[in-house]
C-alpha cells in the first residue's frame, strides 16, 4: 500500500502534485473515498479555488470523518494552497465561512490596493526550525497563486512568512498538521526538498 494519500475532493488537477512525488519515487495514491485513508502513512490536502465551494467539497467527499479521525491519532497531515486555508477556524472569502479548525486563526484578504492575486515567485522567510524545511535555505523563492492569507492565532504557528504588502504566514504547522500557501510542486528544487521531507517525515524526526 503506498504510503502518502493525495485527496482527490474534486478541487483542482492534481497532476502536477503526483507527478512530483512520482518524480521523488515516493509511494502514493489519489484517494477519492475514505476507505484507503485508514491505512496510509501521511495526506497531502491539495485544493485551488474558493474556500466555501472547497469546504463543500471535502465534506461531500465523505472523507472528512476520516480525515479529522486520521489527523487526531497523529498522521502527518500537508494541506497546500487553498488546502493550507482550509485547516484554519473560518475563512471571510465572500462572507464568513468555518473551516476545519485544526489550527486556529483565520484567512483574511490582501488590502485593495494590492495586485491580486499574487501571482509567481516570492520568498519564504523562516522563522523556525522544521522537519518541513530542512534542508532548503532561508529566503527560498516558491510559487504562489492567491488572494487571501492564513493568520494563525496559535502560540509559535508560524514556520515561515513572505512579504506581498504586509507580511504573512506562508507556512504553518501545529503539531502533525502543516499547511503551505504556495504550490510546492510548482517550486522546482525547493519545493520538491520540502514534498520529500514531508513525505519521509515520521513522528520521531518531528
Amino acid at each position: 500500500m503506498p504510503a502518502t494519500a493525495i485527496i482527490d475532493y474534486g478541487v483542482g488537477n492534481l497532476a502536477n502534485l503526483k507527478n512530483a512525488l512520482d518524480h521523488l519515487g515516493v509511494g502514493c495514491m489519489v484517494v477519492r473515498d475514505p476507505e484507503p485513508l485508514q491505512t496510509v502513512a501521511r495526506i497531502l490536502l491539495p485544493g485551488v479555488g474558493a474556500f466555501a465551494p472547497a469546504m463543500a467539497r471535502l465534506r461531500e467527499s465523505g472523507m472528512l470523518d476520516v480525515l479529522t479521525e486520521r489527523v487526531q491519532v497523529g498522521i502527518p497531515l500537508l494541506g497546500i494552497c487553498v488546502g493550507s486555508q482550509l485547516l484554519l477556524d473560518e475563512s471571510e472569502e465572500d462572507g464568513l465561512h468555518p473551516g476545519l479548525g485544526w489550527i486556529p486563526g483565520r484567512v483574511q484578504r490582501f488590502r485593495h490596493d494590492l495586485k491580486i492575486p499574487q501571482i509567481g515567485w516570492n520568498q519564504v522567510e523562516f522563522r523556525k526550525s522544521d522537519p518541513l524545511l530542512e534542508g532548503i535555505a532561508d529566503g527560498a523563492h516558491f510559487y504562489f497563486v492567491h488572494s487571501y492569507y492564513m493568520v494563525p492565532n496559535a502560540p509559535g504557528a508560524t514556520l515561515a512568512e513572505t512579504e506581498y504588502g504586509l507580511r504573512f504566514t506562508s507556512v504553518v504547522r501545529r503539531q502533525n498538521v502543516w499547511g503551505v500557501q504556495f504550490h510546492p510542486e510548482k517550486s522546482q528544487n525547493a519545493g520538491l526538498r520540502l514534498l520529500r521531507n514531508f513525505c519521509t517525515f515520521t513522528p520521531s524526526n518531528s
